[in-house]
Parts: structure tokens; sequence; C-alpha cells
């Protein structure tokens, strides 16, 4: 029997590998193609995503073909700018920018060849899930592969198995309709030159609308313009009412709505598909010692490119768990958090995006107007008072689970401040559970880090000054376990793991 078998190896699926391999754990990828998908499909991913890929040790390759850019851009019918959640001047606490665009085949490929030489990880290509029975303590997988029957045996799974998911099926799992669902045309293009905007009133002076994702809420037709890594260009069009989908997508239509934006750019369509833009939710994400994760528990609209993300925060709120069960002996049951954790956080940046797909895909001019006058009202005033808006704002705490409830940061992102020899926090602390202050003491299973130790200017120690705080304890996916004195949250973490302090590995 394995450790893991995962179900699918995209983006979410590798991630997966990648994170419980170099925990130690055995793992089994099935992936249904020979070869990834050689057109891109998500395109955006966070900070958040790139901190992930440090713990997963692939950030050096991947580094090298991510985007950095600066945010987001809306804009309303008369061409102002109603709202933007851009970056430009401002701090990366978290040790990374905001906001990265990439070409999803060779995100992919970096993932995969980060587990290629961990032995514990075997991937399956040309592996068909075909079904799976619960066992006491373990689940039974069959697939097909090489046109014959497979089975094999596993401790948990994991489905990241996209959208139409058989294994969510499988189990009879139903999905909650969040009530958004619109017709859109993706366009993927490779762009020799930058794109050319119509005039646009009210962009903040330091903005470079080609390092932005620049959404146009027109009513004619709502559209959005994605930078990408090198000369790769996304366009998204809201199809009309009537329009016809197969239609839609002939070379014809498709250079039509691109060819405002080209302006004898030289350029090649390398794909055009029309999707329905939905909010969905798995009333379960976990049944029995099966985990659902990614598109198979969850699907939201793409206006704030975190579709993919969720699923990448999926994986590593597993993987530590699972790890910690494995591995050093924790109650099992804290997998049940999983869910608790997760659903509300993802509901959470869903219900932002449904919100905003529903003034973005305003058909109506009058309606449109009102809405770019209050809109335009509401940045005028935030921009008056100081506040600034970014997309790291629609990520919420962690409200409940592996945390301890009522401390002050708790369930938050962990700072990732740069260190003065230059590298980042996580890489001079490395990963698990580390515990930061300046009381000496020891901790099984934990990281302790004098904060005097720690050259980074003292982030650290004014993040711990603004909460009041003696010590804070970060779990091993970045996410701060709480804060007060350090026996406190290491008797804390001891009860919520089922782990006697002793051995409190």
């Amino acid at each position: 029997m394995i450790d893991v078998a995962i179900i699918g190896c995209g983006p979410v699926g590798a991630l997966a590998a990648n994170l419980l391999g170099r925990s130690g754990l055995s793992v089994a990828v099935l992936e249904k193609e020979l070869t990834h998908y050689p057109l891109p499909r998500a395109v955006h991913l966070d900070h958040e995503m790139m901190r992930l890929f440090q713990s997963a040790g692939v950030i050096e390759q991947v580094l090298g073909d991510m985007a950095d850019t600066d945010g987001h851009l809306h804009v309303g019918a008369s061409g102002q700018a109603i709202r933007y959640m851009g970056t430009v001047g401002m701090e990366r606490p978290f040790g990374w920018s905001n906001d990265y665009f990439f070409y999803q085949p060779e995100l992919e490929t970096h993932l995969r060849e980060g587990f290629a030489d961990l032995p514990q990880v075997e991937l399956k290509l040309g592996a068909s899930f075909t079904g799976l029975d619960h066992q006491e303590g373990s689940v039974s997988i069959t697939y097909e592969q090489d046109g014959a029957d497979h089975a094999l045996t596993a401790r948990w799974v994991i489905a990241c198995d996209g959208a139409r998911s058989p294994v969510r099926k499988a189990l009879d799992v139903t999905l909650d309709d969040l009530d958004f669902e619109e017709p859109w045309l993706v366009v993927d293009a490779e762009v020799e030159g930058p794109v050319s905007f119509p005039s646009i009133s009210g962009v903040p002076e330091a903005a470079d609308l080609q390092r932005l994702s620049v959404m146009m809420c027109d009513p004619k037709r709502p559209a959005t313009i994605v930078p990408g890594r090198g000369n790769h260009r996304r366009w998204e069009f809201m199809l009309l009412p009537g329009e016809d989908d197969a239609a839609m997508m002939e070379h014809e239509a498709v250079a039509a709505l691109v060819e405002p934006w080209m302006k004898d750019v030289p350029h090649r369509i390398i794909r055009a598909a029309t999707y329905r833009f939905h909010g969905l939710v798995a009333h379960r994400w976990q049944v029995g010692h099966v985990f659902l994760a990614g598109d198979a528990a969850h699907q939201t609209p793409p206006f704030f490119g975190q579709g993919m993300c969720h699923g990448l925060r999926d994986v590593a709120n597993l993987a530590w768990k699972m790890a910690a069960v494995a591995r050093d002996g924790a109650d099992p049951a804290i997998l049940d958090t999983y869910q608790g954790e997760r659903d509300p956080h993802v509901r959470g940046v869903i219900g932002a995006a449904v919100a905003a797909g529903r003034y973005i895909c305003e058909l109506d001019p009058v309606k449109a107007q009102a809405r770019d006058e209050e809109m335009a009202r509401r940045a005028a005033a935030s921009q008056a008072s100081g506040q600034k808006e970014t997309a790291a704002d629609l990520i919420p705490a962690i409200a409940s689970g592996v945390i301890a409830q009522g401390t002050a940061g708790a369930g938050q992102r962990f700072i990732q401040p740069m260190l003065a020899d230059g590298r980042r926090l996580d890489d001079a602390t490395g990963g698990g559970w580390r515990l930061f202050t300046s009381a000496a003491v020891a901790a099984p299973g934990i990281t302790v880090i004098p904060l005097d130790t720690l050259a980074d200017g003292g982030a650290v120690a004014r993040w711990l000054e603004a909460r009041g705080a003696q010590a804070v304890l970060v779990r091993p996916d970045h996410y701060v376990f709480g804060t007060g004195t350090p026996e406190s949250l290491i008797a804390r973490r001891a009860a919520l793991l089922g782990l006697h302090l002793e051995t409190a590995a």
C-alpha cells in the first residue's frame, strides 16, 4: 500500500506530488493523457503560489518563465477607470509580486521535472481512472493503462481530475451552483509588439497598461486583455445573446474581435475556445479517505485569476496534514479540517469574482452608466483616503481548523521578508513548522527561529509588536497557526495535532 494516489497531473496534481514526495510519502500519480495539454488554459497566479513553488523546490525552474506584472484595471463604458487593483510602488510583504502570468504547458513541465527524481513518486501516464472501493483505512483504485486493467491501494486519494471529475462522479458528490454562468470566448495569441489600447482616463500615472490585466466593462461587448510571458497574450470576449459558440470560434470572427487591439502588430492566433464562466462548489470535499481538490472541488469565474490558485492552496493544505499523520503520528482527524478550512476561503473569493462578474457582464447601457458613476465615486473616495486595493486583499484568513483561534493573526498568511543577505525568509529558515520568538525554548517537531538571528530589518519583530505577541507559530503552508507565548503555542499545536508534548514531532 502506498501513502497517496493522485488522480490527474495538471498543475494541481503535480504540485501535490512534489510536496508529498519531498515530505517522504510514497505517491502514485495517475494521468490519463500521455503528454500534458499543449495549449494554455490557466495564465495567472499570485505571490502565494510562488511561495508554494519555493516549498516544492521548483521555484528556480519556474521563475524564468513567469511574467511579473502589476495587477488589474477595470474600465467603464466611457473609457474611465472604475477600479484599480494595482501594485506599482507597493511593498512585497510576502516576498513576491502579487501577480504573475505564465504559459501553462511550461509550468506543467517544470512541476513534473520537480518530482521526476524523487524515487517515492511514480507517474503513470495513459492511466485512466475507472473506479474506487473504500476499505478499512485505505482506498482501492482501479485504472486502465495500455489496454489492461490495473489496481493499487492507497491510504489516501486526492482527486485533481478537473471540472468533470470522474472521481467526484464516482463518489456521487453534487455541486452547489452559485448562480453565475456567462459564455465567453477565450483567445490566445503570439504577439510581436505592444497591444493598442483605447484612450482610458483616470489611470494612475505609474500604471503601465501593457503590464496590467485590463477588463473593459463595455456593454457593447465586455472583454479582458491579459498580459503573458514572452510574446503570449490572451483576450477574453463575452458572447452576446444569440451568438453561436461555433461561429464565434471561426477564424474570421476571432480575427475581427482581436484586430482593434493589434493595429498592424504581427500576431498569430494559437487557440480560440468558448467557455461558460460559472461559480460552483462541491457539497462534500472529502468522502472517507478520498479528497477533491482544484476544479474537481470548485470552479470560479476568472475575473481575478484565482481558479488555479485555489487548487494549489487545496493540495498545500492537504500535503502537510497527510505528512503529519503518516510521518509524525498526528491524529488522522486533522484531515477532517480540510473542507472547513478551505471551503469558506474558496467561497469568499468566488463570491468576490461573481460580484465582479455581475457588473462586468452588464449589457444594459443605462445600468452600465449608473455602475460606472458609482464605482468611480468609490474609487475617488478610496484614493483620497489613501486606501489601496489589491487582489491579495481578496484572500480571507482561515477561520477554523488547525489554528489557535482567538489569538491575533491566527489564520492569516505570514509575511516573507527579504533578508540582508538577499535571501527570502523561507529559504533561510526552511519549511515545516516554524516558531519565531526571542525566548529560548525547545519544541519537538518545530524549528525555533530566534528573532535576533534574522537579518530582516526587524520585519518579523514589527509584525509581532503590531499584534502584541511574544511569538508566532507558522504552519508548513505558511499560514499563521497563532500568536502568544511560545509555551502556549507549542501546547496548543500538540493538542490540535493529537500529539504528546514530549514527542510532538
